[in-house]
């Protein structure tokens, strides 16, 4: 019974501390845009590239 009651406060604890985490990556933008990195790639650029005569 002791145990419990240090283990309860400790879990608490800690699942508010990974709410506060989520909430903090949701507002600082962090799921933003989720499938454009991994789409980026597949476009292709619209300047060619230009290469100098040494």
């Amino acid at each position: 019974m002791n145990a419990l009651l240090l283990l309860i406060p400790i879990a608490l604890l800690l699942g508010l501390g990974g709410l506060a985490l989520c909430l903090w990556a949701a507002r600082s933008g962090q799921f933003d845009d989720l499938d454009g990195a991994g789409s980026r790639i597949l476009f292709d650029d619209d300047k060619p590239i230009r290469r100098t005569k040494p």
